[in-house]
Formats: C-alpha cells, sequence, structure tokens
C-alpha cells in the first residue's frame, strides 16, 4: 500500500464517521496504522492476520505509533476469526477494509456483509490485478478469485458498489467500494 492509497483509507474512514474498522490482512500494520489514527480516541479497529511474524511486526510497529489501544488483532486464519466475530453477535462495523488473499475473496465480503450495517463501506483492495481480470481463461488463482468475488457482489442485491482502477507507485490495479444497503 501506498502513502497515498493509505491516506484515502483515512479520508474514507473519517468521511462514514468510522468508529469500529475490521480490517482482513494486516500484514505489517502499515494499513492499520492510517485506519487506526481515523477512527476516533475511543474507537476500535479490528484487524485479522494468518501469520503470527507479521502480526508481531505490526504490534510493535503500532505500539511505536502509540495506537495499540485503538486496535484488536487477531491472528489466525480470517474465515474461521470472521465466523467467530459473527458467531459472537459482535456490534457492527462502520467500515471494512480486505486486503488479504484473493483466493477467498467472496467468502470474506460474505461474511464482513453479516458484521455490517445498512451504511457500513466495504473497501476491497488489488481487484484489478494489471487488467488481468478481464480474461476468464487467466490461469492466477488470485485473478479467479477477485473474478469469483465480482460475480458474488454483483449478484448481491445488499451490495451497491463500484471498481476504482488505480495507476502509480504500486502499479496498475484498483479497489472496489462496495455499500451495504
Amino acid at each position: 500500500m501506498s502513502a497515498a492509497q493509505g491516506r484515502l483509507l483515512d479520508v474514507l474512514a473519517r468521511a462514514v464517521g468510522a468508529r469500529r474498522v475490521l480490517e482482513i490482512g494486516t500484514l505489517g500494520g502499515y494499513s492499520t496504522w492510517w485506519l487506526a489514527q481515523a477512527v476516533p480516541a475511543d474507537g476500535t479497529v479490528v484487524t485479522l492476520e494468518l501469520d503470527a511474524e507479521h502480526a508481531a511486526v505490526a504490534r510493535r510497529s503500532l505500539q511505536d505509533a502509540g495506537l495499540q489501544d485503538r486496535v484488536e488483532l487477531v491472528v489466525g486464519p480470517a474465515l474461521a476469526s470472521l465466523d467467530r466475530l459473527v458467531a459472537s453477535g459482535t456490534d457492527p462495523f462502520d467500515l471494512v477494509f480486505v486486503d488479504a488473499d484473493k483466493q477467498q475473496l467472496a467468502q470474506y465480503v460474505d461474511r464482513a456483509i453479516a458484521l455490517s450495517r445498512a451504511g457500513t463501506l466495504v473497501v476491497v483492495d488489488n481487484v484489478v490485478r494489471n487488467g488481468a481480470v478481464v480474461d476468464p481463461e487467466h490461469p492466477d488463482d488470485r485473478v479467479q478469485g477477485v473474478r469469483a468475488f465480482y460475480e458474488r457482489a454483483a449478484a448481491d442485491d445488499r451490495l451497491d458498489g463500484t471498481v476504482v482502477q488505480t495507476v502509480g507507485e504500486k502499479g496498475y490495479d484498483g479497489f472496489a467500494l462496495l455499500r451495504v444497503r
């Protein structure tokens, strides 16, 4: 994620008045840092990360930034973590940022909707893939995961959305903006 993309997350979170944010895919915590800055002091970012080493880096970075009190970092497979959140009846999230493995995007967004309210904004990163998503026979399973996500989101009457293409220091890609009805 570039600084410009991080700033976009910050602006989107503030624009929707996000107090509760769900992030699927923490990695080193850079996007988490942007989101944690955007929520109010009593706000929360719940971020899910598969890899314990990545989570440790993110924890240190967030602690160094003084943002650790706004972040709950959950380590483990995202679908299992999401299912636990759904089963626990957690309060709905105002914004969801999905930046995890592309093969499971459709399932992640299904769970995100279950954890949302009317008006929740769902941002899904890396969904243009250098334009490869237009090729239905593309051999990359990440591209096929994005295509499956598109099909499911387009057919879901609980969502309104669009895809924005981006070109910048991270190359040619884009993100989906979805609003839960």
